[in-house]
């Protein structure tokens, strides 16, 4: 069912959004972002005519209660964004009663669904590995199942509106709308957003496809790096993994950030876009710095010859040049992961500069672009070019599990 297509009058519908933002040690929001992103699917619902109950975790209480983490800190911040006092339930799994009351254009927040451990159904206490860890698995699965029901008798409907969680298969996410007819479980607007936005980049991609991936470690995107390879036609690896690419050809890298043990997978990895007729293209050279601090002494070194005592902290202008000509030419653009230490003021420069190559790509070359992963994102803000790309993605971990080509499992609980 898709959400345009269904009329809530008279309904009550539970949505799970993603409220986890961040708050200041007095409890006050400091970004309201993932709020204002729910707002067109939560004021669908109340235009409709229908009830409105919000889920949502917050931070990582690991299945306990902690005030530092309760969601009726946010309840005024949420009431002020969608135009309606919003009612407050203090323990999410006893909110029939207040559930029950709801009328039509009235609003429900629960308290923080992983104050539960049976929200992310992981059993609490148990060393893994042992029998006892197996024997409690079984039991939180029964357990994690009632959970979701429980949340499921509160309302008619369930929508799913939170992107950053879908890869996880947790009782608010995957497992509720197994008690929910098919034409009374849907993506909210955001999260089908998401789910195009990526379609629109691994199954219907018009070529020169271009993907950049950048960030500290090999590890955490060989995954994705070996899905895009077959996707592809230019696959530019920047920031600190592209080190170890370096290393694993002979280079030397001075200080710099690398994976000694995944240099095997970097040549793989060369190998296999040579085979593929893959453009891959690393960094020529790079701003050095002889400490890892802004304030560090710089100079530009050839990317194979980084002397002793000194590491590579942002892209160089001639990669950059490179990098642009590739990315200005590209009709579908895929950005992931920062080319420098973009924390660093004096080592953001390159990062910045693939934000408005994607940005001028979008606007004046027409191309479609999605923007993810945190450093990404916070550039492209930071830049004021949020605008300036086709897409921004909410989901870190989902996106990248998405573009691994992994099945989302708070996506496939309503597609199937």
């Amino acid at each position: 069912m898709k959400i345009d297509q269904f009329n809530f009058a008279g309904k009550k519908a539970i949505v799970r959004v993603d409220f986890n933002v961040p708050l200041d040690e007095n409890g006050h929001v400091t970004d309201d972002t993932r709020i204002r992103g729910a707002l067109p699917t939560l004021k669908k619902v109340l235009a409709d005519g229908g009830a409105l109950i919000m889920m949502s975790h917050m931070g990582k209480p690991k299945g306990k209660v902690k005030e530092s983490l309760s969601l009726g800190q946010i309840v005024g911040n949420v009431s002020a964004a969608l135009g309606v006092e919003v009612q407050f339930a203090p323990d999410c799994a006893k909110a029939a009663d207040a559930a029950a009351a709801l009328k039509p254009g009235e609003a429900l927040l629960l308290e923080n669904l992983r104050f539960y451990p049976e929200e992310e159904g992981k059993p609490v206490g148990v060393e893994k590995g042992t029998p006892e860890f197996d024997e409690a698995k079984k039991a939180m699965k029964e357990s994690q199942k009632a959970f979701a029901k429980t949340l499921a008798s509160y309302a008619d409907v369930y929508v799913n509106d939170a992107f950053g969680t879908a890869h996880r298969k947790h009782a608010s996410t995957a497992v509720i709308a197994d008690y929910f007819a098919a034409d009374a479980k849907m993506l909210g607007y955001l999260m089908e957003k998401e789910v195009t936005a990526i379609d629109n980049v691994l199954k219907n991609a018009e070529h020169p496809f271009t993907a950049i991936i950048g960030g500290s470690k090999v590890s955490s995107k060989l995954a994705v790096i070996k899905n895009l390879l077959d996707k592809v036609d230019n696959l530019i690896i920047g920031g600190g993994m592209g080190y170890t690419f370096i290393k694993a050809q002979g280079g030397h890298i001075g200080e710099s950030l690398h994976e000694d043990e995944l240099m095997p997978e970097a040549l793989n990895v060369i190998a296999a876009a040579k085979e593929k007729g893959v453009n891959l293209s690393l960094s020529v050279a790079t701003v050095a710095a002889d400490s890892f601090s802004n304030d560090a002494n710089r100079k530009v070194v050839d990317i194979y010859n980084i002397p002793d005592g000194w590491e590579g902290m942002d892209a160089s202008e001639e990669s950059l040049e490179n990098w642009k000509k590739i990315i200005l030419a590209s009709k579908t653009i895929l950005w992931n992961g920062p080319v420098g230490v973009f924390e660093f003021e004096n080592f953001a420069h390159g990062t910045g500069q693939i934000a408005q190559y994607v940005a001028q790509a979008t606007q004046e070359n027409g191309a479609f672009s999605l923007v993810g992963g945190g450093d990404s994102v916070a550039a492209v803000n930071k830049f004021g070019l949020a605008d300036k790309v086709s897409y921004v993605s909410t989901g870190g971990g989902a996106m990248l599990e998405a573009i691994e080509g992994k099945v989302l499992p708070g996506v496939a609980a309503i597609e199937g």
